[in-house]
């Protein structure tokens, strides 16, 4: 490998790493809710995903003949994010696949570490998404008996986004939603558990306010405005103003909208790096991703919609250096016209 490139992502490590370090510390406590709603197996999923996330590590820089960095945590994280994503039902050569999917095509064929285009624990879910989707959008009650290593027997079904996308209204409560105590992703649900992850990556200054706020509330004016369930769409907004602020609750509590908010958006080499740029790409992913759940077959559109973005991201980044550039070029001829 090119000692320059070498040298170039040792400098990277030691800019970013801290970020998937924080991002593996914050896997627990929503790894631990998981544990508790579904029993041991989500701790089984998340040690092997992180295994195989961290044996590809070792196993590129063999290949690379480039010293392994252990404090490089990029694929740990990358790995818990695409289980935490999964259903606890999944089978364990479909973590698998996901998690190499998402390190060797999403991170390492692009030239490693801060090299890559795209946020590669998206494209690990995605490739397992299209590839199994049997697999991954179905998902069992809380509290149901799992067994640890086969789980194919256990009843599973995809009743949340079959309601939505029919125009129903989650018969959920509120409390029940923030808890994560309904079918759903194993590390997704637990909204309270997710927002104090959220606000510690903040203070930490890990996660940008400017990206995740900017998507959310993009995914909850379109969900306001818009709403799926059946007459209220056609309805006078102000008329059904609680019935849409429910509609608001269920789409955002659903679907790993926040999760992805919180784990996936802020990925240093996929976000844009400028704030006004960062609010763009939060309302883009916002727009795309709720598309994605109107109109596509995909529960967690989210990911789908980080791919997409991210192909312009880089675009966005160079357009606003490029105004900002010309606006204080010009700022500074009107002041030597003035002098």
């Amino acid at each position: 490998m090119d000692e320059s490139l070498i040298r170039e992502q040792e400098a990277q490590l030691q800019k970013t790493g801290r970020y998937y370090k924080h991002i593996c510390f914050m896997a627990v406590p929503v790894l631990w809710m998981a544990c508790f709603l579904y029993g041991v197996r989500p701790l089984l999923l998340c040690g092997i995903a992180v295994l195989t996330g961290n044996l590809c590590d070792r196993l590129v820089s063999l290949l690379r003949r480039r010293v392994y960095q252990a404090g490089d945590f990029s694929n740990e994280s990358f790995a818990l994010v695409i289980a935490l994503l999964m259903p606890v039902t999944v089978d364990i050569y479909v973590l698998i696949a996901a998690v190499l999917a998402g390190v060797l095509i999403g991170k390492e064929i692009f030239g490693g570490y801060g090299s890559y285009p795209f946020n590669p624990a998206a494209v690990g879910y995605v490739v397992a998404a299209v590839s199994w989707p049997e697999q991954v959008f179905r998902y069992p009650q809380p509290y149901t008996s799992i067994p640890l290593w086969d789980a194919s027997m256990v009843p599973v079904s995809s009743t949340i986004e079959d309601t939505l996308r029919s125009g129903g209204m989650l018969n959920i409560r509120s409390l029940v939603l923030s808890l994560g105590e309904y079918a759903a992703p194993m590390g997704t649900g637990a909204a309270l558990v997710i927002l104090a992850c959220g606000l510690f990556l903040w203070t930490q200054k890990d996660a940008h306010m400017s990206a995740s706020v900017s998507f959310l509330l993009t995914c909850a004016l379109i969900a306001f405005l818009f709403p799926r369930q059946a007459g209220l769409a056609d309805s006078a907004v102000l008329a059904n103003v609680l019935p849409r602020l429910r509609c608001v609750r269920d789409e955002l509590l659903t679907g790993a909208i926040l999760f992805s908010a919180v784990f996936l958006l802020n990925e240093p080499y996929t976000c844009v790096h400028h704030r006004m740029g960062r609010i763009l790409y939060g309302v883009l992913v916002g727009v795309v991703s709720m598309g994605f759940r109107y109109y596509g077959v995909y529960e967690t559109g989210v990911c789908f919609a980080l791919l997409v973005v991210n192909s312009v991201s880089a675009w966005i980044d160079r357009t606003e250096a490029k105004l900002y550039h010309l606006t204080h070029l010009q700022a500074d001829a009107g002041k030597g016209a003035a002098q």
